[in-house]
Parts: C-alpha cells; structure tokens; sequence
C-alpha cells in the first residue's frame, strides 16, 4: 500500500516540487510530513500548491520585465575607464570585469563582477563592448572605453 504525497521543495532521488508521487507511508509518515517536504495529496494542498506555482510565475515575469527595463537603461551608458599605457597602446596591467562593475557602479547602476561577462581581460586602449547578465535571459550590452590616464 502507497501514499500518494505532493512534493512542497525538491527532494533528491524522489522529484521536485509540485510533483504527485507514491511512497511507502512509513517513509511519508517519519521523513517527508515532520521534514515539511511534502504533503499528503488532498484537494486542498493540491489548490495550495497551485496557487504558490501562479504567484511565484507573476513575479518571475515582474522580475524579469523589470530587469528588461534595467538592461535598455544600463545600455545607453558608457562607461570610462583610466589605464596606464604604453606608445602602442598596450596597458600596463588589464582591465577586468571588476574594474568595469565597478565603472558602472560609479555611473549609479549596482552591477556585481560576477554578472560582468569578459572572456578574457582588456590589455589595449580602445572602445569595447561588454555584455552585462541582469537575469537568466536578460542581458545589457555596454559599451567600455578605456582611455589612457
């Protein structure tokens, strides 16, 4: 005999959350009830859980338009940065994606280095373009130009 449980967070080996399954009821019963990871199978978690899944979906989608506004704004910037360099216009040293989130910063956007994407650090002098990850889907794409100090 099976209990039929519904899955309130993901458990490993079992499904993620939302997922109907069929456990043994000792195991429902000791582990996953006391644990809060799920639930038994009524009509009224089954509404719960729907209704959970709806709001956490409308706030994705605020999210993710909000970042989409963020992106279009942190487009139209540029940002400039100082570097020794050399005639050739080698620099002494390279830009990073640290220096550039921290270029940003300093024109009023709060952007992490982590969210910088760089495949390799900038060792000329020159005008750049330099995608910046908001969100899973959205992407800034600003325009770097590093200057002789």
């Amino acid at each position: 005999m099976e209990s039929e449980v519904i899955l309130m967070q993901d458990v490993p080996g079992l499904g993620a959350q939302g997922d109907v399954r069929r456990v043994a009821p000792g195991y429902a019963r000791n582990y996953l009830f006391p644990r809060k990871l799920a639930a038994p199978a009524t009509p009224k978690y089954v509404k719960m859980l729907e209704e959970a899944r709806v709001r956490r979906e409308a706030e994705a989608r605020r999210e993710a338009e909000r970042m989409r506004a963020e992106a279009d704004r942190l487009s139209q910037l540029s940002c400039t940065i100082s570097m020794h360099a050399g005639e050739d216009g080698k620099l002494f040293g390279a830009v990073t994606a640290a220096d550039i989130a921290e270029g940003i910063g300093q024109l009023g956007f709060a952007v992490d280095k982590r969210q910088v994407e760089l495949a390799e650090p900038i060792k000329d002098l020159g005008v750049f373009t330099v995608d910046v990850r908001l969100h899973a889907e959205t992407v800034a794409r600003v325009k770097v130009w590093v200057v002789q100090k």
